[in-house]
């Protein structure tokens, strides 16, 4: 029987021995959008022992454009669910985990525990933050990616490097950065970032990327429609609160409602402080008379003539037609209760 692994087997950067340690490796992609999506493909057919996927959202119309795991037959699923089972019949022989659940400083330590890697597939600089917080202090190396318009960017954030908070130490005021509602992105551009970082997964998890190689502790900025290709260096910080002085603002939040605006979704995420497995169907059974509803294992979509509510099992809901928090709040707790 021929090796599924053989052409990769062959290259001189990965050989047998290589190919072993993706085998007994453990990654979590946090966001299985565009770039989630692309990477996940190219690591589960590479072999990566086991993928865990993390995504709080459900597949939409719009998203076929550019995330290439979903098809039409997908709409309404949760992304992480519906990613799984295509990465399955791609190669049956390792382990994919959904997990639909929102990264919050209430989980993010039992989630990234045993993992190996964490890539990045967000869009939500707040998250990325949460991110770099746990990897930095876990020792844990994480790849951040970004993609908007026709630009996009990837850096390795290894143990001992420069972090995340090296390059922004603080966070950019809102409406200071583009958004993919503002801007649009392109879908090759997601491909190639997302193969970008798939490409620097298997060289952490080889061992080959090393805070000394000039490679790593670089940010690199790329643009699909001009070929163009920049390198920024960023330093380690030696008063960075995070990688240098060891405060892990993001990590050590209160315990509080999250409130999350959506990029590009006129929503509002809504994840409850202390959430709680909700049972979805006697929900369903109370709305069933105030507007239209849809009630899967996974999820709850219910319609009303001015907003829409997607209330998963823990307690998290996206209330689409609002970007006013206040106003969320007040449908989630009309709807649905404190």
């Amino acid at each position: 029987m021929e090796n599924r692994y053989s052409r990769q087997e062959i290259l001189q950067n990965i050989g047998e021995e290589g190919q072993k340690k993706l085998l007994d490796s453990s990654i979590l992609i946090v966001g299985c959008g565009a770039l989630g999506t692309a990477a996940a493909n190219n690591l589960a057919r590479a072999g990566i022992g086991k993928i865990s996927i993390l995504d709080r959202d459900f597949v939409e119309l719009n998203n076929l454009q550019r995330q290439m795991l979903f098809d039409e037959t997908d709409v309404g699923e949760p992304k992480a669910v519906a990613a799984t089972k295509k990465l399955k019949l791609i190669n049956s022989s390792i382990e994919v985990e959904p997990i639909v659940k929102d990264l919050n400083h209430t989980n993010v330590e039992e989630i990234i525990k045993g993992v190996d890697l964490v890539l990045d597939g967000t869009d939500n600089i707040l998250t990325r933050m949460l991110i770099n917080d746990v990897c930095v202090r876990e020792e844990i190396p994480w790849i951040y990616t970004g993609a908007i318009g026709t630009s996009g960017m990837t850096m390795n954030i290894l143990p001992g490097a420069a972090c995340i908070r090296c390059l922004y130490p603080h966070i950019p005021k809102p409406g200071s950065l583009p958004t993919c509602d503002t801007m649009g992105v392109l879908n090759t551009l997601t491909v190639i970032m997302g193969s970008m970082a798939s490409t620097e997964t298997i060289r952490i998890l080889l061992g080959e990327a090393k805070p000394e190689n000039d490679h790593d502790g670089r940010l690199i900025v790329y643009d699909a429609w001009d070929h163009s290709m920049d390198e920024i260096l960023v330093r380690k910080n030696d008063e960075c609160h995070c990688c240098s002085l060891g405060e892990y603002e993001y990590l050590n939040s209160e315990d509080r409602e999250i409130i999350t605006s959506l990029c590009g979704r006129n929503a509002i995420q809504i994840t409850p402080a202390d959430p709680k497995e909700m049972d979805l169907m006697e929900i369903a059974s109370n709305l069933e008379h105030l507007g239209s509803i849809k009630c899967a294992d996974f999820i709850l979509l219910f319609k009303t003539e001015k907003y829409e509510i997607s209330l998963f099992k823990d307690g998290r809901a996206i209330i689409k037609g609002t970007n006013d928090p206040s106003i969320a709040r007040s449908v989630y707790a009309r709807y649905i209760g404190t």
